[in-house]
């Protein structure tokens, strides 16, 4: 069996534009052809693919980098350079990229299928024939394509589930998960048996969810104890928790201390702790398992709903799903992360310079075109996405800081428009 990897490093680069040609056109009796260098190609972008046939990054750990193709070179007779090869790199469904810089969320993969364009491909650059005027009509230069820059990023698997099964280990989480589902999950007396999370499907009165069994969290998870830190993460998508708690103290601890501590674990991973959550009394079946539940009962109160629960017997199931089911029919989907834009290539690296035109504000830099170029400004949502490219970048407080005001005229390029906080 493959290696459960939920966690790998990935680089990543976006392909170069091609270059533009310096070209004249040659033909028998034609002195003086025209120029006619053709546009470099564009680079291929890095798209990322969310495949449902994979369930780890073991792919990753043995391929780290990624490049796609460059654009080709223009060439004479206008002809334009081919576009790279688009590059696309399948991820599991639940894959979460970040920036290794900035740990800045810039995909999230949440759903089957889904494609996000990581980077893009430089822009290639202008053949000689666009620079042709009426004064200059035999320009001996061309614009070189843009090149693109290698990223660092992490990729976390995050468990695509809508229960999340939480516990200390060996409390009976893959037991129940094979009672309730057509799971078959690893199944033995001794902690931390489940070293991935198993996934199962639910059909429940015609209503039909995703279960999981995380592995066994202990004291200190959250700060990396045992296997609790490098899975918790895989809580973070569920709507609902199961708590599953050894009310019959088999392994000589207190049910009501482990209640304690796990939700303190969950508390300090973020908010956890809030996530709805529902408590599975386990091993009924045994000598303890009655006062141990009483005990959970009174100490909870009627801040969650328990249920005495015996994975050994598969007793008490039916009223445990019933409030599963009825839950989950009031929660609302899980959002999927909020993604970062990447900015555009080079307008990190390159910066920007503003100075004064009278009374506009000229911002100027080896990036501004290619900005430019990606937007659209006739849709609301490209000039919504600009404006937060400018604001990222650095730029709008740039402005601010050199005197630009509400209204005041500000040039890129051959554009003009006003100023807007």
């Amino acid at each position: 069996m493959a290696a459960f990897v939920d966690h790998a490093p990935f680089i990543a680069k976006a392909g170069n534009g091609g270059n533009g040609c310096v070209s004249f056109h040659r033909e028998k009796f034609v002195q003086n052809g025209g120029p006619d260098g053709g546009d470099g190609g564009h680079g291929g972008d890095v798209i990322l693919l969310a495949d449902e046939n994979m369930h780890t990054l073991l792919d990753f750990r043995f391929r780290s980098k990624y490049e796609a193709p460059a654009g080709v070179d223009g060439s004479s007779g206008r002809r334009q350079g081919k576009k790279g090869d688009n590059l696309i790199v399948k991820v599991p469904v639940g894959t979460v990229v970040r920036d290794k810089e900035t740990g800045v969320v810039v995909a999230d993969m949440y759903e089957a299928g889904r494609e996000k364009i990581l980077l893009r491909g430089g822009r290639g650059g202008w053949g000689n024939s666009h620079f042709a005027t009426p004064t200059r009509q035999a320009p001996n230069f061309a614009k070189p394509g843009i090149k693109t820059e290698k990223h660092e990023f992490v990729l976390e698997l995050k468990s695509i589930a809508d229960v999340g099964l939480v516990g200390y280990p060996n409390v009976g989480k893959s037991t129940i998960l094979s009672v309730v589902t057509a799971a078959k999950p690893k199944i033995a007396n001794y902690h931390f048996t489940t070293l991935t999370p198993n996934l199962g499907m639910v059909r429940h009165h015609g209503q039909d969810f995703i279960m999981a069994d995380i592995p066994g969290l202990v004291e200190g998870a959250s700060e990396g104890a045992g296997l609790g830190y490098d899975f918790l993460r895989h809580v973070e998508r569920t709507r609902l928790l199961l708590h599953v708690i050894d009310a019959a103290g088999s392994e000589g601890r207190d049910p009501v201390e482990d209640y304690e501590q796990i939700n303190q674990e969950l508390q300090r991973y973020g908010d956890l702790a809030n996530r709805p959550q529902i408590i599975a009394a386990n091993k009924m079946d045994l000598p303890d398992g009655e006062t141990g539940y009483q005990m959970l009962k009174e100490h909870i109160g009627d801040k969650y709903p328990i249920f005495p629960v015996s994975a050994a017997t598969r007793q008490g199931f039916d009223d445990l799903m019933n409030c599963v089911a009825s839950t989950l029919a009031s929660l609302p989907p899980m959002e999927p992360f909020t993604e970062e834009e990447m900015l555009p290539e080079m307008l990190e690296s390159t910066g920007f310079e503003i100075s004064r035109d009278g009374k506009v504000f000229v911002v100027s830099g080896s990036s501004i075109i290619q900005l430019l170029d990606s937007v659209n400004f006739e849709d609301e949502e490209s000039m919504n996405w600009f404006h937060r490219t400018l604001r990222r970048a650095g730029i709008i407080d740039a402005l601010r800081q050199a005197g630009a005001q509400e209204g005041s005229t500000v040039r890129m390029e051959d554009m003009e428009f006003d100023f807007v906080e």
